[in-house]
């Protein structure tokens, strides 16, 4: 019997000290692995931006492509760029203007504030403060402008880019880089045939309204401010309709694209 025992204490010990190193182990793979990873999140936004303005070249370099591009942070309720005394609340709040966040900020009481009912057409909840904008620039004239954008569609949150013209109207193309929607329907969103029918739409009528929009089923021929419908995928695109118009409008760039125009970019 006492035999018996010890044999058991024996295999729970080494079981209990198998678990630790094993413990150990993946701990240290794990941040050893961490900046590689940071940097390969990095490579995949920095990818995705030159994607959305269509500029990605297979191939080619990513940070030598990148290189092209312009990064500012915005002031979205002013706006305007942040001031130095901005960049300084960021870092403040333990983010890294340099490597700005959104999705972090947005989770941050001092650097956004909660949304709701008609406020909150993207359903995203929080609207961050600050945002990171990307520019590709000529002669001190911006060519083209890509902005981060994202809100909910069926069953996910959409994260994507739209790149417009130096016009601060004419879009020069769209995409997602997280989302789950579900394959074949809303997973459309991907399908470059579709993301091809934003290029050369305009976001604003005569008046400087928001008028772009997914309609459901095919735009009308013509129609410079509709986009057509994702079939069998209803939500999904009416929630990317949605959440495009809520960062096009004055409640998050709007203000700043407008202030570009007037000043001619």
């Amino acid at each position: 019997m006492s035999a018996n025992n010890d044999s058991i204490q024996k295999t729970l010990i080494v079981a209990v000290l198998l678990c630790l190193v094993c413990a150990i182990i993946v701990a240290g793979a794990a941040v050893s692995l961490k900046p590689l990873q940071v940097a390969n999140k990095v490579e995949d936004k920095k990818k995705n931006v030159l994607a959305a303005a269509g500029m990605l070249q297979p191939g080619v370099s990513v940070e030598e492509q990148f290189k092209k591009i312009t990064t500012r942070i915005v002031n979205l309720e002013e706006g305007r760029f942040a001031t130095e005394a901005e960049l300084a609340e960021i870092k403040a709040a333990g983010l890294d203007p340099q490597k700005y966040d959104q999705r972090k900020a947005s989770k941050t009481p001092e650097l956004s504030k909660p949304l709701s009912g008609d406020e909150d057409p993207a359903s995203i909840k929080r609207m961050e403060k600050y945002a990171e904008i990307y520019m590709i620039e000529n002669n001190g004239e911006i060519e083209k402008i890509i902005l981060p954008i994202h809100g909910y569609g069926l069953w996910s949150t959409l994260y994507g880019f739209i790149a417009l013209k130096g016009d601060m109207d004419t879009i020069v193309g769209l995409g997602f880089y997280s989302h789950a929607e579900t394959p074949g329907l809303g997973g459309e969103v991907d399908n470059p045939s579709w993301k091809a029918i934003w290029e050369g739409k305009e976001v604003y009528d005569d008046s400087g309204d928001v008028a772009i929009k997914v309609v459901k089923g095919p735009a009308e021929p013509g129609n410079p401010y509709q986009v057509d419908g994702l079939s069998g995928a209803t939500l999904t695109s009416r929630g990317v309709s949605s959440l495009v118009r809520f960062w096009v409008g004055d409640r998050a760039f709007g203000s700043l694209l407008t202030k570009l125009k007037e000043q001619g970019a």
